[in-house]
């Protein structure tokens, strides 16, 4: 049976259709968020197979798999990358609905120029002739990345790290596509983590610096800011669960601390007070610098503690949190802002309850210094499906102003998930093409053929100003 991604996928509208076609298909991608890995793209990788391109590190997979009673030796253990294909490939069929099936498909259209829908009785076809393509110049990491039209990438990185590889690559005038690191303090903010102390530790080696107390903690990161800004890096990343900034006690802040550090857990109001400081004061090293602030909130993280000890983290068993307290987001924002040291922010729910809040909560704090200066950012990953990223859209629309979205990001740690991109940019162009259908806007193709065009790339572009960083 053949595919279904044919040119139209998606797009159930003539105004839909120009759209895409016209202005949001040829646009080029600045993927300001994922986790590839840096060492990778500088040495060209070469998979052994679509096998290990696909199931190496997709806890999307994952999961599924294991819905369907997979074994974990054909997940994450030690089995084969042909044998995981297969397992993969089996389950497909019943992946209908899920967002997999979608990019999976995709993929091999994009990537493959396969038609055929992947089961058990096409499995075999498909290794070979994506093996093929994979095995040829064109299946190299750098050529998956520059034949999806990106233009620039930002990886995500811990701020002990050397960035050696975003050095080399800005050094490497035969790959033309930006490789720029982006800022995660997350280790530094999890105070109640049992590794705390030799992350502090390490930290602290790298910025050349013994760390005691929470200034030693500020000295120690305002020292790897340094360096990350000099290597090109122009956005942060924080991921939270539901943090709560209204707690502000600077005491309690320290002595969250020297307690951590002394291998003792702080208390809850401690360490919330400690995340409140630390953010504060982020944001405004971070406002000077012109960085990016990221906020991903919503996510619990290791919830299958068998499955943690045995596996780690990062391995398909991390669920959406609870809903963020209004007030614990206001204070964060409202500190910042008060003193004139709020950056520009990005703010991402995990829990789609809380796309109204952060629409309204953006809208609260733009100023004329940075047009769109606080998004509402993309539907993200329990979310980024039709559905998910459509609720996003309409409440950006509805609440805010979605002309001056900054759009999509893969979020994957995957060469193969660019078609996210095409996946997006169609239901963007179905929803305001739907509009203009009912009658709802205008068919001001090249106004709104602009604003798509915004949308896809020239607004990200033009907020994060990659050109200041980097080659």
């Amino acid at each position: 049976m053949k595919t279904f991604i044919n040119e139209d996928f998606l797009l159930n509208t003539e105004a839909s259709r120009r759209l895409y076609h016209e202005h949001a298909k040829g646009m080029s991608i600045f993927d300001y968020h994922c986790h590839l890995d840096p060492a990778e793209i500088y040495g060209n990788k070469r998979f052994s197979d679509i096998g290990e391109a696909w199931l190496a590190g997709d806890h999307y997979k994952w999961r599924v798999m294991r819905a369907n009673a997979i074994p974990e030796k054909y997940i994450t253990g030690d089995a084969g990358y042909r044998e995981k294909f297969d397992w993969f490939a089996s389950i497909m069929p019943g992946l209908i609905g899920n967002p997999i099936y979608h990019w999976s498909h995709l993929e091999l259209k994009r990537f493959f120029g396969i038609d055929d829908l992947l089961s058990s009785d096409t499995a075999a076809s498909i290794y070979d002739h994506a093996n093929a393509k994979l095995q040829s110049p064109e299946g190299s990491a750098r050529q998956l990345i520059v034949q999806s039209n990106v233009r620039a990438l930002c990886t995500t990185d811990d701020p002990a790290d050397d960035l050696k590889y975003h050095r080399l690559l800005a050094e490497d005038d035969t790959f033309s596509v930006k490789v720029l690191p982006t800022f995660r303090p997350e280790k530094a903010l999890n105070i109640t983590d049992s590794g705390f102390p030799a992350y502090m530790e390490k930290l602290g080696n790298a910025a050349g610096i013994r760390i005691s107390s929470i200034d030693d903690v500020h000295r120690a990161l305002s020292e790897r800011m340094e360096y990350f800004a000099a290597h090109g890096c122009r956005l942060s990343d924080h991921s939270f669960g539901s943090p709560d900034f209204t707690v502000w006690d600077e005491d309690a802040a320290a002595k969250a601390v020297t307690k951590a550090l002394a291998g003792e857990i702080p208390t809850e109001h401690e360490a919330s007070a400690y995340q409140s400081q630390m953010m504060d004061w982020l944001g405004g090293l971070y406002a000077k610098k012109d960085f990016t602030m990221q906020l991903h909130i919503g996510a619990i993280r290791n919830v299958n503690t068998k499955y943690y000890r045995t596996l780690g983290p990062d391995i398909g068993c991390d669920s959406i949190g609870d809903t963020l307290s209004a007030a614990s987001l206001a204070a964060l924002l409202d500190r910042m802002a008060v003193e004139d040291r709020l950056p520009k922010t990005i703010l991402y729910t995990l829990n789609a309850a809380d796309n109204d809040k952060l629409a309204a909560a953006a809208g609260c704090f733009q100023d004329s210094s940075t047009t769109g200066k606080i998004q509402f950012g993309a539907a993200w990953w329990f979310n980024d499906h039709i559905d998910g990223m459509t609720a996003q859209l309409r409440s950006l629309a509805s609440i805010g102003v979605l002309s001056r979205f900054v759009g999509m990001l893969t979020d994957s740690r995957s060469f193969l998930s660019y078609p996210r991109h095409e996946y997006f940019r169609r239901i963007l162009c179905r929803i305001v093409g739907e509009w203009i259908d009912r009658g709802m806007a205008p068919e001001d193709y090249d106004g709104i053929g602009k604003i798509i065009e915004d949308i896809c790339f020239n607004n990200v572009w033009n907020y994060i100003a990659p050109e200041k960083g980097g080659r």
